[in-house]
C-alpha cells in the first residue's frame, strides 16, 4: 500500500469514497457528521489546490483518502480544553475508507504519525469508531473545538516524545 497526493483524474473516485463513508456513518449511529453531502467537489478541489489531499492506493486501486494540514490548522487555535503542548503540529481531515478492506484508517493514521511527531484530529461525538481508533492509537482526548463549517467536534492530539 501507498500513501501519496490524490491526482485531478481521481476526483470522481473520492467524492464516492466520501459518499461510501457518509452512509457508514448514518447506518453506525452517526447521522449528522458530514451532512449536506460534505466533503464535496468543491471542498476536494481546495484540498487538491492546497497539495494537502492524500489517497492510499495500490497501484490505481483507492482505498481511502485523507486531508493533511502540515502546518496545522486555525480552527485549533481555540480549545474548550487544552492541548498535550504548544508545539508545531499537523493536523487530520477528513478520513475515509472505500470500504474495500480493512485497516484502512490504520494505515492513513500511521503514515501521519511517522512523518509528525506531534498531530491533532478532532471527530464528530457520535462517530464512536473513529473515537475508538484514535484512542488505540495514542491520541488523547484534549477536550471540543468549534469547527468553522462542522460545530463543536471532540479534539484529539497525538504526541511522540
Amino acid at each position: 500500500m501507498e500513501v501519496r497526493r490524490a491526482k485531478q483524474k481521481e476526483i470522481e473516485e473520492i467524492l464516492a469514497i466520501y459518499a461510501g463513508a457518509r452512509d457508514y456513518m448514518r447506518k453506525t449511529g452517526n447521522p449528522t457528521q458530514w451532512s449536506g453531502g460534505y466533503p464535496d467537489e468543491a471542498t476536494v478541489l481546495s484540498d487538491m489546490s492546497a497539495e494537502r489531499l492524500y489517497v492510499l492506493c495500490e497501484g490505481d486501486e483507492l482505498y481511502g483518502v485523507f486531508a493533511l494540514l502540515e502546518n496545522g490548522d486555525s480552527d485549533y487555535d481555540k480549545i474548550d480544553g487544552a492541548w498535550l503542548n504548544s508545539l508545531p503540529y499537523a493536523a487530520m481531515h477528513r478520513v475515509a475508507s472505500a470500504g474495500k478492506r480493512g485497516g484502512v484508517v490504520a494505515e492513513c493514521v500511521n503514515y501521519v504519525l511517522s512523518r509528525f511527531s506531534d498531530v491533532r484530529i478532532d471527530t464528530h461525538e457520535d462517530n464512536l469508531p473513529m473515537q475508538r481508533a484514535l484512542e488505540k492509537f495514542g491520541f488523547v482526548r484534549c477536550g471540543k473545538v468549534h469547527i468553522t463549517r462542522a460545530g463543536e467536534r471532540i479534539a484529539y492530539h497525538y504526541h511522540r516524545s
